[in-house]
């Protein structure tokens, strides 16, 4: 059996990243925070941050890159990236050399593992999510990656569908946002086509990921003023109905492993 692990460093508005590790791969999705942060949430998942093969950046804000010019002086790698968001990094000396920019549809392989990216609706430059496909003896096992985003596009959906592992947004409780402490151009940013996605919203895309073969879900960069874990797993539970679901909650400062259904491994 493969051993396949999925791992959320940390989630949500102070910082973001996401390792995925396949013994003979470790791919590094994001770098918020510090690389200090950074490198002792790769060490709690028993990896070194020299075992990171590539990173993989899903857009230009702060919050999701903010570890990456430190962390590249002492790990370079490969970073690939939207080349739209590129301008951010590429002011850094650290990381420039390190710059692989894409189209926001493209194909690379790491290894044995193919990533393959898609557009996602955010009010960055050029925001992605990715699909991760992992040859094992049952068949390829994919893991989808999809935050910040105001909706849910066909395209969206179309990268998410089949995969075994999803990491979903689940931002913001709409009644919460609009009755909460941010100023009302902020909450019409959270809450617009280009903004974060709702737990609703996300809860009933889990649904139609759930009927198409999904198992495990990792609900991800929750808002800490406008959520709460508690609320964001009840609604996306009960849009699951009798489906058999892993669903989890990530940690915003606490490392997370996304539990997977064995048998899809082998």
């Amino acid at each position: 059996m493969r051993r396949i692990r999925l791992f959320s460093l940390y989630s949500g508005s102070t910082g973001n990243a996401f390792l995925l590790d396949t013994e003979s791969v470790c791919i590094l999705i994001d770098g918020g925070k510090s690389a200090k942060a950074l490198c002792q949430a790769i060490q709690q998942c028993n990896r070194s941050p020299d075992d990171i093969n590539a990173i993989f950046v899903t857009h230009e804000h702060s919050d999701h890159v903010k570890a990456l010019p430190v962390f590249l002086k002492k790990h370079p790698v490969p970073v690939h990236l939207p080349a739209a968001c590129a301008y951010k990094l590429s002011t850094e000396p650290s990381a420039l050399p390190h710059l692989c920019p894409h189209p926001p549809i493209h194909t690379e392989t790491v290894g044995d593992v193919r990533v393959t990216s898609f557009p996602t609706p955010h009010d960055s430059r050029g925001s992605v999510g990715y699909r991760f496909e992992i040859p094992t003896e049952a068949g390829v096992f994919a893991v989808g990656y999809a935050t910040d985003m105001g909706y849910v596009t066909e395209g969206v959906e179309q990268g998410l569908m089949g995969c075994h592992a999803v990491v979903l947004e689940s931002n913001h409780d709409p009644d919460m946002l609009w009755s909460g402490p941010y100023p009302y151009d902020l909450k019409a940013r959270v809450a617009s086509m280009r903004g974060h996605l709702s737990n609703g919203d996300c809860a009933a895309l889990a649904a139609r990921l759930a009927e198409n073969g999904t198992k495990s879900i990792l609900l991800a960069h929750l808002s800490q003023e406008n959520n709460t874990p508690d609320i964001a797993f009840d609604e996306c539970y009960c849009s699951l109905a009798n489906e058999k679901i892993r669903l989890q909650v990530a940690s915003p400062d606490l490392v997370t492993e996304l539990k997977l259904e064995e048998r899809t491994l082998c």
